[in-house]
């Protein structure tokens, strides 16, 4: 990594599988201009079901791999990582994760601020979520289930079989139950799913996804720190540890265009 961080450098973004996808798109639309590197950690995709330990190490090896390609700034677009793993991990450019800007954007949702999240296993058990929207609002009321099977299904393509619909009905009828008028979307594999989410909640209850408020944020900090780009056209590379021809089909269809720039980086 460079002493001095370069206006020009691209931005890294780090997910364990296709999930983060939906950051890059968000990121892409506020700020066409920037470069982005995503790292996929397919290879050891879901997090969700490992320890603490395993997925700080594996958010260790995604940071490094992104000092090494000179990054300005770094997003760990995985919501488990970021609640396991951000505060124990330092670098010499800035990181921003995704639970802070969406749970901001939950409370600024929520009208009777009752309001579920769900997430992996590890995400919920963190209480990462709960405990920045008690700190922001300690009167809201937070339902948290974890909903271990949605990232597979995503990672398969299931958003819209009769088999994602009933795990969605399984999960979330507690929520759905305690009147619920808001729903974190905390894994960003999640809003793949939100149109049956949508369809089993109805249209009274507000999804919300993180992207889009960590992208807002990160430009944000970009601009505070002089690091924006006002030239250029904006690129994507995306690296993955496993399964490059699968990311690049299911990930064409997560971002709507094609994929050109795939490339393998062996897990460490």
């Amino acid at each position: 990594m460079n002493a001095e961080i370069s206006i020009n450098s691209p931005i890294g973004i780090f997910d364990s599988g296709l999930g983060g996808l939906t950051v890059v798109k968000a990121i892409r639309e506020r700020m066409p201009k920037e470069d982005v590197i995503y790292y996929g950690d397919t290879a050891h995709v879901p997090y969700g079901s490992k320890s603490k330990e395993t997925i700080v190490g594996f958010t260790q090896d995604a940071v490094k791999f992104f000092l090494d390609h000179d990054v300005k700034c770094i997003v760990i677009a995985c919501n488990t990582a970021t609640a396991l793993a951000l505060p124990e991990i330092s670098a010499p450019v800035p990181m921003l994760g995704v639970i802070e800007a969406g749970a901001r954007a939950a409370l600024a949702a929520s009208k009777n601020y009752k309001i579920g999240v769900i997430g992996t296993s590890a995400t919920i058990a963190s209480e990462a979520y709960p405990n920045v929207l008690r700190k922001l609002n300690p009167e809201c009321a937070i339902y948290a289930h974890p909903c271990p099977l949605f990232v597979p299904l995503v990672e398969e393509g299931w958003l819209d079989r009769e088999a994602t619909k009933m795990v969605v009905k399984e999960y979330l009828t507690p929520l759905k139950m305690a009147g619920i008028d808001t729903l974190v979307l905390g894994c960003t594999h999640y809003p793949l799913l939100a149109g049956v989410i949508g369809d089993f909640l109805g249209p009274e209850v507000r999804l919300v996804d993180s992207a889009s408020a960590s992208a807002l944020e990160l430009e944000t900090i970009l601009k505070e720190k002089g690091l924006l780009r006002n030239d250029g056209c904006g690129s994507e590379t995306f690296f993955v540890t496993d399964g490059a021809a699968k990311f690049s089909e299911t990930g064409s269809r997560f971002l709507g265009h094609n994929l050109q720039a795939i490339k393998y980086t062996p897990s460490r």
